[in-house]
């Protein structure tokens, strides 16, 4: 079992298979992209496999795929059809951008797949090019129309950005009333890929919540499941959710549940922080199933109290320079 020095249990992997994304927005990488990883630098479907095996043996009962955009790395669906055989795996799930998904829909569904998380700024098309620099919101509509036609439960995530999105916060919320989504609102945080973005945050999730009050005041909180990121709020009348993610503030360290593997590999116990071992070259290097197991319970033995001392445990900052492409945050 992954117990961290917190008495924590670890029982959530957030996997990234690819650093590549067919969208560019710009709170995540330049609008030129990234300089890619090489092909050989990524982990194999079959590395993923392994460590994931391993890490379910351990006591990892959910893993969530993300990227880059998963749908846009070869051979994605056939990789995602071996990892949902694994024995003691509870949960598999999805963060995409919706731009590719909804053609591979029914075959998520067959899969067992029970819920997606969709990455949706703004319902705005003009806005939607202005904050990707590509023209594909009609490309999410559909995706999203297929993932609740075949009774996926939707996560929509909305990064507000100052200046960019505010004026969408409303008609995101708006959604919850006729569809049984769960729109969720994120605070912007600092890895775009460039090391500049600010530390004075307007738009926090006490900002953000009281913008949705103003128009619906009956706006009522409700329970949050455990290891939630999310506050999670009900509207009178309405058959979806709302909820406020305090991704920059922070506020929800204490219960932390996950970590994450990036395409190379390496193991992060906190968006915040470095990496703290990569298993990829462990594995490379010939290193069998118990040293992998053994470089795994100490590397979560490590894990921070919570992403304030994560971060300022970056001995060189390089957690906050990278982009959110690269970590599969």
């Amino acid at each position: 079992m992954l117990i961290d020095k917190h008495g924590r249990k670890i029982n959530y992997l957030r996997l990234a298979v690819t650093d590549r994304c067919n969208l560019r927005c710009f709170y995540c990488m330049p609008e030129e992209g990234l300089d890619w990883l090489a092909r050989k630098e990524l982990m194999t479907y079959e590395e993923m496999l392994h460590v994931c095996s391993v890490l379910v043996k351990m006591g990892i009962e959910k893993i969530r795929i993300t990227g880059g955009e998963p749908f846009v790395r070869k051979e994605f669906m056939p990789f995602l059809t071996k990892l949902s055989k694994l024995q003691g795996l509870q949960e598999l799930t999805i963060t995409t951008n919706g731009v590719l998904t909804a053609p591979f829909v029914p075959e998520l569904k067959k899969l067992g797949i029970k819920s997606v998380n969709l990455s949706l700024d703004t319902l705005d098309r003009n806005r939607f090019f202005a904050i990707t620099r590509r023209d594909e919101l009609p490309r999410v509509m559909e995706t999203l129309e297929a993932l609740l036609h075949h009774d996926i439960e939707v996560k929509l995530n909305a990064v507000v950005m100052e200046g960019k999105n505010t004026d969408d916060i409303l008609p995101l919320v708006e959604l919850t009333k006729d569809m049984p989504v769960s729109v969720r609102f994120i605070e912007e945080m600092p890895f775009n890929g460039e090391g500049n973005h600010y530390t004075n945050l307007t738009w926090d999730h006490v900002q953000i919540l009281n913008t949705i009050r103003q128009q619906y005041p009956d706006i009522q909180k409700v329970p949050d499941a455990p290891f939630s990121t999310s506050y999670n709020y009900n509207i009178l009348g309405h058959k979806g959710k709302v909820g406020v993610i305090a991704a920059y503030t922070r506020s929800f360290c204490g219960t932390c549940n996950r970590i994450r593997l990036t395409p190379l590999g390496v193991l992060k116990t906190c968006l915040y922080g470095d990496g703290v071992m990569n298993v990829k070259d462990l594995m490379r290097a010939g290193a069998g199933k118990a040293a992998l197991q053994a470089a795994l319970l100490a590397a979560v033995g490590k894990k921070e109290k919570n992403g304030w001392e994560a971060e300022k445990n970056s001995a060189v900052r390089s957690a906050l320079n990278a982009s959110m492409a690269t970590i599969g945050g």
